[in-house]
């Protein structure tokens, strides 16, 4: 196991150092952004370095790194842009469903898959669903000869438009929920990017139409106890995930007000408390502040990340589960509900520390606010804190399904 203090020494093959692979992420990002401009090739560099692979054993092709480790990559790759980052968090997950997991079906095809540098996207949530969350599916898995047909429309679709293979989520005739791997060029896949917005305009989050395409038998996976998304809390990594990139963005928060400041001269206001912005205390506190708030938002995602560790390490060896998937799902909602308020507010503030001049749009540093504001949006910040306050008052549970 790879210490946390290496991870961004870590050098999967076809990338000497992972500072070279975030560093060429980062590099027109901003414009990217502004200009709608989709990251194929940051996605192909990624592919080529088998990013996606981190968490399998290195017997396996992998680096065999941590979740604290994978959270920490996160976090900074999300800080050289949280799309790309984001597109990945639907592979990341099916990483430790499906190609890690010893219960999962064809563990081993999975594994070899993610192994090879492939990327893994995700088909799943239908806007005719009138529960959100719900696992009841209008896209259906259909018998055809010795293997399937899948039919259906999904939205949100995360990641996929980048991805080799994509995971729909599907309902068969018997009433059971299934998983079908699909490669993204098959026959009757059609992928397209109508994602409007306001942030996170780059993640591919767009429809995905499947029309009468095949699914061989080895590529369907039945719902069953302990098998893929057969687990309470199953989807506390998605989650602590998505406050991963948020984090991220919050570190580029605070390169941006730092550069931002140092760039201005001696360009102020002529009641200010310095001549020279960079020498303004009150500008110099929001830095400060900024700062801080960025050092918090890493220090609880990590913190939550050795707690979901610990659930993983309980299912590898086979125990019980139950409880530690819940103190899991817990420690991810309190993540969430601290690093999004820091991101959004030092979102805010990185305007003044930046004056009028800073909302030009050739600079967009609005995507900051506009991205983490999208993102907090995924799950109702009021829902998860309710929850949080029924289980410290009554002891109720948390949902165990869904967002959660």
């Amino acid at each position: 196991m790879t210490s946390a203090s290496n991870v961004r020494h870590l050098a999967p093959e076809g990338v000497s150092d992972l500072d070279a692979l975030f560093a060429f992420v980062a590099e027109g990002a901003a414009e990217r952004d502004r200009d709608r401009i989709l990251p194929f090739e940051a996605l192909d560099r990624i592919r080529a370095a088998r990013l996606g692979a981190l968490r399998l054993p290195k017997a396996e092709g992998g680096q065999g790194v941590s979740l604290r480790e994978l959270l920490e990559v996160v976090i900074r790759l999300s800080a050289a842009d949280p799309n790309v980052s984001h597109a990945l968090r639907n592979h990341f997950t099916f990483v430790e469903r499906f190609a890690r997991s010893r219960t999962a079906p064809n563990r081993e095809k999975w594994a070899k898959i993610v192994a090879s540098g492939a990327i893994v996207g995700l088909a799943n949530t239908e806007l005719s669903s009138p529960t959100i969350g719900a696992v009841t599916y209008q896209t259906a898995l259909t018998p055809d000869g010795d293997g399937w047909r899948l039919d259906g429309v999904k939205y949100y679709s995360t990641g996929t438009i980048f991805s080799d293979h994509v995971l729909v989520r599907a309902s068969a005739p018997d009433g059971r929920t299934v998983s079908a791997v699909v490669p993204t060029n098959r026959d009757g896949v059609d992928i397209v990017d109508d994602w409007d917005g306001a942030g996170q305009r780059l993640t591919g989050s767009g429809t995905t139409y499947l029309r009468n395409v095949r699914v061989e038998p080895d590529e369907a996976i039945f719902d069953a106890p302990g098998v893929g998304y057969g687990y309470a809390y199953h989807n506390t990594l998605a989650q602590l995930l998505v406050t991963g990139v948020v984090a991220g963005i919050l570190r580029n928060v605070l390169s941006d007000a730092v550069t931002l400041l140092r760039s201005r001269k001696d360009r102020h206001f002529y009641y200010a408390a310095a001549s020279s912005p960079a020498e303004d205390p009150l500008l110099q506190e929001i830095v400060g502040e900024i700062s801080a708030a960025s050092y918090a938002a890493d220090a609880v995602v990590l913190a939550a990340a050795d707690v979901v560790e610990e659930v993983a390490r309980a299912r590898d060896r086979g125990l019980p589960d139950a409880e530690i998937a819940h103190k899991g799902a817990e420690a991810s909602a309190k993540a969430k509900l601290v690093v999004d308020e820091l991101t959004i507010k030092s979102a805010s503030r990185l305007f003044d520390v930046g004056g009028a001049s800073a909302t030009k749009r050739t600079k967009n540093l609005d995507r900051h606010w506009r991205n983490a504001r999208t993102l907090a949006s995924h799950n109702p910040a009021a829902l998860k804190a309710r929850a949080l306050g029924a289980y410290e008052l009554a002891g109720e549970p948390l949902p165990a399904q869904g967002f959660f």
